[in-house]
């Protein structure tokens, strides 16, 4: 499920620069987040960074140019990871006063992401030895889920509304959280999109596989384990380290995604969907989609 971060205040029309990709930094030890404001259509805008950014829209519609590609739609609910000195093209195609386009940057410093990198490596090395914590550059257009998107939100306030001493610590602690998530999103979605390919060589993408072809069945872990070589605890661990989420929610958020599947197509009822994505209790299956998803399996149905 997509999740949009919350937004911040646009800048009152007499404080603006420009009306193309206006720009407000707060700058930190080790980080500068940058607010970008674009009140005009406008195409073909050229922005770089000496460090690596991580950005991500709050409203409106940007088409990005990266790597010498054809660009892409980057909208709310979207993350994009731009290395160090890569210009990005960007085209504003509806960007108006009343509809202006808003993002942030945040720009990260080497020696932070060098130093976060070789702690995990060696307090939290993963399961794979040939497999190191890294930023994945390919995996660089991301969907944003809770998680990511929740340590994004606190690091923005923090980079905005923290006045006092301790907000470089804050921030320093927040960025340190921020890379992980960022790489277990990474690991995430390449897994999803790989994991028929990855699975003779990897016990994450294997394990990822065997719960999408028994997804409908019961799936006992315990054996899930056994078959990836790893004992239960460490298997568990290791799993929520690499992909941010612990084995029985992945799994539950597995079958919500195929039961919504199921909902949108009108030849199935609820009680049918829940029991085709593999739950065993219709009240419990009400309840889980409704706290995902913030609607009832019914009201999910109307709106589809």
């Amino acid at each position: 499920m997509r999740s949009s971060l919350d937004l911040v205040p646009l800048s009152p029309e007499r404080s603006l620069y420009t009306l193309v990709e206006n720009r407000s930094a707060f700058t930190m030890d080790h980080c500068e987040l940058n607010v970008f404001e674009t009140h005009q259509r406008a195409e073909k805008v050229n922005l770089v960074f000496g460090d690596l950014v991580l950005t991500s829209m709050l409203r409106g519609k940007k088409i990005m140019h990266l790597f010498n590609q054809p660009g892409f739609d980057y909208l709310p609910g979207e993350t994009v990871i731009v290395p160090p000195h890569e210009t990005m093209k960007i085209d504003f195609p509806e960007a108006r006063n009343d509809n202006p386009t808003q993002c942030i940057a945040l720009a990260i410093s080497a020696d932070h992401i060098l130093e976060t990198l070789n702690l995990l490596n060696e307090k939290f090395p993963k399961a794979e030895s040939h497999s190191p914590w890294k930023l994945n550059e390919d995996m660089f257009h991301l969907i944003n889920n809770q998680e990511l998107a929740d340590i994004i939100n606190r690091l923005v306030m923090i980079s905005i509304k923290e006045q006092h001493r301790e907000k470089d610590l804050l921030a320093n602690l927040a960025l340190r959280e921020l890379l992980i998530r960022l790489m277990q999103t990474q690991a995430r979605q390449l897994f999803e999109n790989n994991y028929l390919k990855l699975s003779s060589d990897n016990r994450f993408a294997f394990a990822i596989q065997y719960i999408k072809e028994n997804i409908r069945e019961k799936i006992d872990l315990n054996k899930l384990s056994d078959k990836v070589c790893m004992s239960r605890a460490n298997f568990f661990r290791k799993f929520k380290e690499e992909l941010g989420y612990a084995p029985g929610d992945y799994i539950l958020k597995e079958r919500l995604r195929l039961a919504k599947e199921y909902l949108k197509q009108s030849k199935y009822n609820i009680t049918e969907a829940c029991y085709m994505a593999g739950f065993q209790n219709l009240h419990y299956f009400i309840r889980a989609f409704k706290k995902e998803t913030g609607l009832t399996p019914s009201a999910f149905k109307k709106v589809e």
